[in-house]
C-alpha cells in the first residue's frame, strides 16, 4: 500500500530531564504504516534538543509563548503554513492547548487539522476542580483546595483542612510531597516561581501510582488505552522507566470515563491504586504524555491513530497490547554546529 504523504507540525521538542511528548509522538508517526510524514518542529526555545534531531525533524520554526496570546501564535502559524502547507498540528503542552483549541476553527480554514479536547472537557478536568469532576463522573478523587498564599500552611492543620503529608501542585506541571510547613512553603515558592498562581493542595493518598495513556474519538469510544506503572522516577517526578500492566479494572475505569465524558483526543490518567484495590484519580493530562512511545512499542500506535482521527480517516479501536513491555530513557549527547544554533537564533527557523 502506498503511504499517504502529510506534513505535521509538532510542539514539545524539549527532550530533556522533564521531557515533552513531541519526540515520542514523532517517532510514532515516523513508524506509521499508513502515513509518509514530513515533520515540522515548533519550538519555544532554541536549545530544545528535538530541533537538532534531523533524522526525526525535517525543519523547525520558533513560535511565540502562549502568554503572548493566541493572535500572536496564529500569525506565526499562518506564516509557517504559507511555507510548509501543514496538514495537521499536534500540540503537546498543557499550557499551549487553550490557545490552539481557541484557534481550531481558524486553523481549519487554512487547511490545518487538529484533534483536541472540547473546551468544556479541558476546563472541567483542571486540578483545581478535580473533586467536582470526580463527583460528576462517579470516580474517586482526593480532596483538594486552591490557594494563593503560603500563609495558608500556618493554619492548615488547625482548621482541619488537610493533615500532612500533602501534595503541593502547580496549575500545569510539577508536584511535591510535603511533610511539614517548611517543605510545603518551599514547594509553594518553587512552583510559584515557575508557573505562577494558583497552587493546588491535594490530599495524599497512599498506594501505588499507575498511569493510563488513552485516545478517545469524541463520540465516547476508546480507540486505544495502555496502562503503565513507573519503575524509576526522577527528582522531578517524571517516569524514567515504566512497564505496561495487564490491569483490566484500570482499563475498564478508563473506558467508562471516556464514554461518559466523550473525550476527544489523547489523554493521560494519573491514578493511585491503594492496598484495598481502590483507584483514586489524581490528575488528567489532556494530551498524549511523554511516555507515549511505550504504547507504540506495546502495539498501539496512538500518534498514528490520532492523526487519522484528525484527518477524518476511519480508525478501528485497538484490541490488545503487549503486557510486560518496558521503556527505559537514557541521555544522549547531540553534537551540533554553532552555525545551526546561530541561524535559529537570528532567523527563528532551521
Amino acid at each position: 500500500m502506498k503511504k499517504r504523504k502529510i506534513t505535521v507540525g509538532v510542539t514539545g521538542l524539549n527532550n530533556i530531564d522533564s521531557p515533552g511528548p513531541g519526540i515520542p509522538v514523532i517517532r510514532g508517526l515516523r513508524e506509521s504504516e499508513f502515513f509518509d510524514v514530513r515533520i515540522i518542529g515548533l519550538a519555544y526555545e532554541n536549545l530544545e534538543p528535538g530541533i537538532y534531531m534531523h533524522d526525526l525533524v525535517d525543519k523547525t520554526y520558533q513560535i511565540p509563548y502562549p502568554a503572548l496570546g493566541s493572535d500572536a501564535l496564529m500569525k506565526r502559524i499562518e506564516y509557517i503554513n504559507s511555507k510548509e502547507n501543514l496538514d495537521l498540528l499536534i500540540p503537546n503542552f498543557d499550557a499551549e492547548l487553550y490557545s490552539f483549541m481557541k484557534a481550531a476553527d481558524r486553523l481549519k480554514k487554512i487547511g490545518i487539522h487538529t484533534f483536541l479536547p472540547e473546551m468544556k472537557q479541558f476546563e472541567e478536568r483542571h486540578k483545581a476542580v478535580l473533586p467536582e469532576f470526580g463527583k460528576k463522573y462517579k470516580i474517586k478523587v482526593p480532596e483538594s483546595k486552591t490557594i494563593l498564599t503560603d500563609k495558608y500552611f500556618e493554619k492548615m492543620e488547625d482548621e482541619d483542612d488537610f493533615k500532612y503529608p500533602v501534595l503541593v501542585k502547580g496549575k500545569y506541571y510539577d508536584a511535591y510531597v510535603a511533610h511539614n510547613d517548611e517543605q510545603a512553603k518551599t514547594a509553594f515558592h518553587k512552583i510559584y516561581a515557575k508557573w505562577g498562581l494558583p497552587i493546588i493542595i491535594q490530599e495524599y493518598v497512599r498506594g501505588t501510582e499507575v498511569n493510563v495513556i488513552a485516545l478517545g474519538d469524541g463520540e465516547g469510544n476508546t480507540i486505544g488505552a495502555v496502562p503503565m506503572r513507573k519503575q524509576y522516577i526522577t527528582d522531578k517526578g517524571k517516569a524514567w522507566a515504566g512497564i505496561t500492566l495487564g490491569d483490566t479494572n484500570l482499563l475498564s475505569l478508563t473506558k467508562k470515563l471516556i464514554k461518559k465524558t466523550k473525550w476527544r483526543g489523547g489523554m493521560e490518567l494519573e491514578m493511585i491504586k491503594t492496598e484495598d484495590d481502590e483507584y483514586y484519580l489524581i490528575e488528567i493530562n489532556p494530551r498524549l504524555p511523554a511516555w507515549v512511545y511505550l504504547a507504540v512499542g506495546a502495539g498501539q500506535n496512538l500518534p498514528e491513530a490520532l492523526a487519522k482521527l484528525a484527518l477524518g480517516i476511519e480508525v478501528k479501536p485497538f484490541k490488545k497490547y503487549d503486557v510486560g513491555k518496558l521503556f527505559i530513557r537514557y541521555s544522549y549527547d547531540l553534537i551540533v554546529n554553532l552555525s545551526e544554533f546561530e541561524k535559529l537564533t537570528l532567523y527563528s527557523e532551521l
